[in-house]
Parts: structure tokens; C-alpha cells; sequence
């Protein structure tokens, strides 16, 4: 299974020779496609060949732009996942309220369970409460448990003053980190031959990436505990942008095992799937994260 996250930081080159990314920069190196998962052009002065692009898309490797001040503006997904994407995007688009807000409840109730258990980790004030909205979450979370915990999650562990609006580095970290992470859920859907734009919960029309939004909630406390252990400071420089990237290969655990993100990413992912296809939210899996 690929592992590798390549990030291409300087003004490059990059194009493809015998089954090799190949970065031509101040020097040259090649790494193997077959190992790469992830890719991240943070520079806009680099230049990429059409045909490494068609190889990234059918080896299925999560490719991501950033733009002019290195934040992550686009993604490369193929437009099929496998022989079969068609029968799954009917599927798709026939899954059943019932089911779907069942699922919705309990990634969400995941999401406010790692909230809570980061803050108790690091000793802060404000865990219990969170815990508390556990119970409170109902099918589709039509009570709204997910932002209330979140209000006094993010209170809890950046301060009274935060907010998510704010133009700061946490914010700039924590943007980042959910960006890395919703590729990668993304190219397991794509992968799985779903398509991204039908979610269960987010419906925002020009959001092309609902069901990836809704799959992420789980995932994101991995970026908050990255950003907080840190920490950031007046800026998001490089190094600890690449501190954020490398939680994809952060360990976790899995189904008992442990495992990387990553990898973790991709078993969530296809269970999620097979829950709504088969109708039974037993079918869901999530990890657990190794402090």
C-alpha cells in the first residue's frame, strides 16, 4: 500500500520516466510512484507534465495545490473510481434519510468523543461538558450537538477569544490540516467509486466535496491536537507545515491493530460506505488515537 507524503516545496519541475516521479529542482530526485499517497505542490513556479498527471489520477494518489501564500487551493481527482462507479453513484443517490441520519449521528457523536478525550489528555478544563453532549445527539443531529460542543471545544482549547473566523496562524494551521485530511478521505471515496459532491449531511450546492465534509468530523481533533502541541505562534512556517502533513503517518488504532492515519482513513471510509449500502451503522469503524 503507498505510504509516502512528497512534498515539492521549491520551484521544480516534475514529470514522470519509468514508473518515477521525477523533480527536477536545484537537484534531482525520483521517488517511486507506487508509494506515493499523497503529493503537495506548494509552490506555484513548478511545472508538471500531462502525462505524470494522468499516472497520478489512475494510481489514485491524492495530488494538492496550494497557491501563491502555500495554502492548499485544489485537488486532483479522477472522475472514476472503478468498473463499477456508475452502479455505486445510483446507490449513492438512493440512500435513505433513515440511515443516512443514523450515520450522521454517530460520526457525529464520534467527532464531540475525541473532542472531549483531547482536552482530557492535556488536562483542560471543559472536557465534561463535552462529554455530556454524547448522549444529547439525536438522528441527523437535528439538536445541533456538534456546534454547541465545538463552541466550547475550541473555547476550551484556544481560548475565550478564538474564533474560527479570525485570521491567525492557528486558524491557517488548522485549515491546512483539515485540507491534507480531507484529500485523502476524497481520494478513498473516489477510489471506493462514489463521488464526492452527494453527502449525507452537507448539502451545500457549491461545495463539491459534501460527502468528503461530512466523512472528515472524526478526523479533525487529530489536526486540532497537531496545531495545539505545536505550537503556532505568529506564523505557519514550512517546517510545521510539514509537522501537520506528517499525521497521516501519526499511529493510531484501528479494528484493534494499530495502524497509520493514513491507512485508517481508508478503512473508516469504506465502512461508512458499507453502513449506508447495507443499512446497518453497525458496520462502522473508528480509531482510536495513540496520545
Amino acid at each position: 500500500m503507498s505510504w509516502r507524503v512528497v512534498v515539492v516545496g521549491s520551484r521544480a519541475k516534475l514529470e514522470i520516466k519509468l514508473g518515477y516521479l521525477v523533480v527536477r529542482a536545484s537537484e534531482t530526485r525520483r521517488v517511486l510512484l507506487d508509494d506515493i499517497s499523497v503529493l503537495i505542490i506548494e509552490n506555484t513556479g513548478s511545472t508538471i507534465s500531462a502525462a505524470l498527471l494522468e499516472s497520478l489520477w489512475k494510481k489514485r494518489i491524492s495530488v494538492i495545490f496550494c497557491d501563491a501564500e502555500h495554502n492548499p487551493g485544489a485537488m486532483l481527482l479522477p472522475y472514476y473510481g472503478g468498473y463499477d462507479s456508475s452502479a455505486n453513484v445510483q446507490m449513492q443517490v438512493s440512500w435513505c434519510k433513515e440511515i443516512k441520519d443514523e450515520v450522521w449521528a454517530k460520526i457525529v457523536k464520534e467527532k464531540i468523543r475525541k473532542q472531549a478525550e483531547c482536552l482530557e489528555h492535556f488536562g483542560i478544563a471543559g472536557f465534561e461538558k463535552i462529554f455530556s453532549y454524547i448522549d444529547g445527539v439525536q438522528p441527523g443531529d437535528r439538536t445541533n450537538r456538534e456546534g454547541q460542543a465545538a463552541k466550547v471545544y475550541f473555547n476550551a482549547i484556544f481560548g475565550h477569544k478564538f474564533s474560527r473566523a479570525d485570521d491567525n496562524a492557528i486558524n491557517a494551521g488548522l485549515n491546512y490540516g483539515y485540507a491534507i485530511i480531507l484529500s485523502a478521505i476524497n481520494r478513498e471515496i473516489t477510489a471506493n467509486g462514489y463521488i464526492t459532491q452527494i453527502g449525507i449531511s452537507h448539502h451545500n450546492p457549491f461545495n463539491d466535496f459534501n460527502f468528503g465534509s461530512d466523512l472528515i468530523e472524526p478526523f479533525r481533533p487529530l489536526v486540532d491536537i497537531k496545531v495545539f502541541s505545536l505550537p503556532l505562534e505568529n506564523s505557519l512556517t514550512s517546517e510545521k507545515k510539514h509537522a501537520i502533513v506528517d499525521l497521516l503517518n501519526d499511529t493510531i488504532s484501528i479494528k484493534g491493530k494499530k495502524t497509520t492515519v493514513l491507512n485508517g482513513i481508508s478503512l473508516y471510509v469504506r465502512s461508512v460506505i458499507n453502513a449506508l449500502n447495507q443499512r446497518d451503522i453497525s458496520e462502522l469503524i473508528f480509531y482510536k488515537y495513540e496520545f
